[in-house]
């Protein structure tokens, strides 16, 4: 019996044309059925159209196909936790991550929906970032008992993917800054810096056997003896400052981890509150802050100041917008015998992804002229002046720094 032929395949869909796909894409952009581009959209195009009506368009009565009654499209999300809880399920479906956190952070500020967050149904929804975790722990006192628990699910999840991201890297880089910083003149052989014996040597250098004779080794401690260094993060945690708390409590941990630093955590509004015995679970650290309320600088740097025992071998990193609202000439002169005492001291305006925030620029130059520097400052960046600090080199400033 002749072996049966194979059904031929089915030919690929054929792409759409260029100038229908543009149609297309403009009609996703401007939602509406008088766009002016005659495109209809169906199947997943018309569900992702929905789901930006849902959060970017006003919401008059419809039916349950989305349809307005009046037969224009509009959508939206109302009050329902169900109902949002669904539509949180679409846009992880539709669009990517990022989009997704951005959406999100726009159905919260935008449609006012911060109460439907303290009901666990519409936690489970969500896609974790540093900004959901910014609002849950702005509403951690009104959670009811059947949600913190899942609150501080989401929060866990985000703390472990920011470790994930920052801590090895954090590590690395500091350990190498504080082997360097631990030199000495009689290294072992193995624990020559020969780089800087030869350049401390160049004066002894001779022509004639074309050699430098050197005189003094310079070299790296052994790892027992690396020189420990004390370290106080002393955060600004008014509301403004949220991504920068939850990064913060995450370095935080990162550096109490590291037997050669000695990391206090320190949390102010107008008043000052130590997290240090914290330190071993950022989580419990972030549920500890209290976001919003004043600012008292001033107050805060006195506590600091306070717990300061070694100057010369402690760095004290300011996170704030500045904007003080205590006593500004009290809070310079702080920092000014600070520095004459010889600590590190580092003023950081953001400690986040999104750049430099709205801040008191004033008070920035007042820093500036005292040899501290404002800057806003991505987490990615922050192994790189942590390092540069305990090896008392100058600050790498970014490009917006003040």
């Amino acid at each position: 019996m002749a072996a049966s032929t194979p059904p031929a395949a089915a030919p690929p869909a054929p792409a759409p044309a260029p100038d229908d796909e543009r149609l297309r894409r403009w009609r996703l952009v401007l939602g509406g059925e008088a766009d002016g581009t005659g495109r209809a959209l169906h199947g997943r195009d018309a569900a992702m159209d929905g789901a930006l009506a849902a959060l970017y368009r006003g919401a008059p009565e419809e039916d349950r196909t989305g349809q307005s009654r009046s037969g224009r499209r509009s959508a939206g999300l109302g009050g329902s936790a169900p109902q949002v809880a669904r539509w949180l399920g679409d846009i992880r479906e539709y669009f990517p991550a990022t989009v997704v956190q951005l959406m999100q952070q726009d159905a919260i500020t935008r449609l006012g929906l911060e109460q439907l967050l303290l009901e666990p149904e519409m936690l489970e929804a969500v896609e974790p970032d540093v900004h959901l975790v910014s609002t849950l722990l702005s509403l951690k006192h009104a959670l009811p008992e059947t949600t913190r628990e899942t609150a501080r699910a989401v929060v866990g999840k985000v703390v472990a993917e920011l470790e994930r991201r920052l801590a090895d890297r954090t590590r690395a880089t500091l350990g190498g800054a504080l082997d360097r910083s631990a030199r000495v003149n009689r290294p072992r052989l193995r624990d020559i810096d020969w780089d800087r014996t030869i350049r401390a040597n160049l004066k002894n250098y001779l022509p004639e056997h074309g050699t430098v004779v050197p005189e003094r080794l310079v070299g790296y401690a052994r790892a027992r003896r690396a020189v420990k260094k004390d370290v106080i993060l002393c955060i600004d945690q008014s509301g403004s400052m949220a991504p920068s708390v939850v990064h913060s409590a995450v370095f935080g941990a990162v550096l109490a981890s590291m037997p050669s630093l000695d990391t206090r955590l320190v949390v102010f509004d107008t008043s000052v509150v130590d997290l240090t015995e914290q330190l071993t679970d950022p989580v419990d650290v972030l549920f500890a802050t209290q976001l919003g309320g004043g600012t008292d600088i001033n107050r805060a740097l006195a506590y600091c100041q306070s717990r300061i025992t070694r100057p010369a071998e402690t760095i004290v990193v300011l996170i704030s917008d500045l904007y003080e609202g205590g006593i500004r000439d009290e809070m310079l002169k702080r920092v000014a015998a600070m520095k004459a005492a010889g600590v590190q001291f580092i003023a950081l305006l953001a400690l986040s992804d999104e750049g430099a925030p709205a801040y008191d620029h004033a008070h920035a130059a007042a820093l500036a002229a005292l040899g501290a520097p404002a800057f806003a400052c991505t987490p990615d960046v922050f192994p790189e002046i942590m390092a540069a600090a305990i090896e008392k080199r100058p600050i790498p400033i970014p490009e917006q720094g003040v």
